[in-house]
């Protein structure tokens, strides 16, 4: 990134939290100059003072991209500020959920090349997923660029129309949350079992990591590794009858799962 288009013409990143920090720091540690970072954020942390970045400044005049990290709630008191930006070739990439592009040309100009990301909190370890739609505007150099961004913190898979977003929501968005959870419930389980409750807890987050790394890594579907892993009448075999029972186990509790969030996004997105 030493050389690149983003370096000689300058990023604007508008809020610098944990998402944008994350961000920033994986861009740093990939040769982007500090110099050609600016930075608009009212409470900036030390880290983010003592990395020679632009803080808080007069912006460039023709910056490559603003991406965009601020909270969804302030979003339309910031982004007013950067409308002379828009109707331009500085593409906006905003990772703030539930603002549609529809908002960001309105602010800005239906001119302006927009793309909306969605990541989920792995990012914050550099494993995160982000899912990306640009507008009409938007090249596909543009969209290389942001996925060169993005790979900071992690994957990125592109989308096909911006109404997918909510199930991206309901899904990869939100779906740590029902990760965690199922650590949860996994360590509780074994606590159950008679377990001490460190032990059961450290082998609940192991084996959760440990099965997620496996799928990412193995060449096998997910299905034919749960299949590798059920003996005949084994104990796996006991537990998955419970846990893949179609009326009562994950099967339909997921589905339910999926579909409320998806629909709390719809909800939110519409006001």
């Amino acid at each position: 990134m030493q050389n690149s288009n983003i370096a000689k013409r300058g990023l604007v990143l508008l809020g610098c939290g944990k998402m944008g920090s994350a961000m920033l720091e994986g861009w740093l540690a990939g040769g982007l100059p500090s110099t050609s970072v600016w930075v608009n954020d009212p409470n900036p942390s030390d880290w983010v003072q003592a990395q020679g970045v632009h803080l808080n400044t007069d912006l460039p005049e023709s910056p490559a991209i603003v991406l965009v990290a601020v909270k969804p709630q302030i979003m339309r008191e910031a982004l007013p500020t950067l409308a002379p930006l828009g109707n331009g070739d500085t593409l906006f990439l905003s990772v703030a959920a539930g603002i549609t592009i529809a908002t960001f040309e309105e602010m800005l100009g239906e001119k302006t090349p927009v793309i909306r990301s969605i990541p989920n909190t792995p990012a914050a370890v550099k494993q995160g997923i982000t899912a990306i739609i640009g507008n009409a505007q938007v090249s596909e150099t543009q969209m290389q660029q942001a996925e060169t961004l993005l790979s900071a913190i992690g994957q990125t898979v592109r989308l096909e129309t911006e109404d997918q977003m909510d199930a991206v929501t309901g899904l990869s968005g939100s779906g740590p949350a029902y990760v965690f959870h199922m650590i949860e419930c996994l360590a509780r389980a074994g606590e159950a079992q008679g377990l001490a409750p460190d032990l059961a807890m450290t082998l609940a987050k192991a084996t959760v990591a440990g099965s997620g790394a496996l799928a990412m890594q193995a060449g096998e579907t997910p299905s034919q590794l749960r299949v590798n892993v059920t003996s005949p009448n084994g104990t796996t075999q006991a537990g998955l009858n419970v846990l893949m029972d179609e009326e009562a186990g994950l099967p339909p509790l997921i589905a339910q799962t999926i579909d409320a969030a998806t629909k709390r996004s719809k909800e939110l997105a519409n006001g």
